[in-house]
């Protein structure tokens, strides 16, 4: 009786187990600690593969970067309904955002606290990230103030919302007990008022005109 060969499993599978089990490694031993030897174990693979597939273990860790930075984007652009009222597209996007960051914690810590010490093409990554980030936030504030572009003061009220995002999603991942929903509220709260403000100033020099 012939054996029946095992079945094939298709590259894209395959390097989505490799990144899978990149992250987990990368997340919990940082960068340098990390071993590929561990990671092709839990991927289920010899060590020769994942250079055979990413070339080096730098360009398997800003692979993951990538990844992951695409994932959060995606979530985000999918939850923001433009034709919604500005309150509402920034409650989704900031609750989406926190939900990435609780619902995927290994994810964030490479984004955010291991690609940006490391330098490189992984923190030009994250800067990638990051300048997306704010040119969605800012078109979103510039849209409600009725402006076809963003301005200056939208761009500034993005940087800081973001950067408010990512230091809370940090402390939120250190504080037990504190969820998503209410990381994303306590922001809310602080926030809105400040960029309604903002946008309310806006549409009123713009009637001026």
């Amino acid at each position: 009786m012939t054996p029946v060969k095992p079945k094939r499993v298709p590259r894209a599978i395959r390097e989505q187990q490799m990144l899978d089990a990149s992250v987990e490694v990368f997340a919990r031993r940082g960068y340098h600690p990390a071993g590929v030897e561990e990671i092709a174990e839990i991927a289920g693979i010899s060590k020769p593969m994942v250079y055979l597939y990413f070339g080096s273990k730098e360009e398997l860790f800003v692979a993951c970067i990538r990844r992951e930075a695409n994932r959060l984007m995606e979530m985000i652009t999918q939850l923001v309904d433009p034709q919604d009222p500005p309150k509402e597209q920034l409650w989704s996007a900031l609750r989406g955002f926190f939900s990435f960051v609780s619902d995927h914690s290994g994810a964030w810590i490479v984004l955010y606290r291991q690609a940006r010490t490391q330098g490189g093409p992984s923190a030009r990554e994250v800067d990638e990230m990051r300048r997306r980030t704010v040119e969605l936030i800012a078109a979103m504030l510039s849209q409600a103030a009725g402006m076809r572009k963003p301005g200056e003061q939208a761009v500034t009220a993005a940087h800081a919302l973001v950067g408010s995002c990512e230091s809370l999603a940090d402390w939120m991942l250190d504080t037990p007990g504190t969820s998503a929903e209410t990381t994303a509220k306590r922001l809310m709260h602080f926030a809105w008022p400040g960029l309604e403000e903002l946008m309310e100033a806006t549409r009123a020099k713009r009637a001026k005109r």
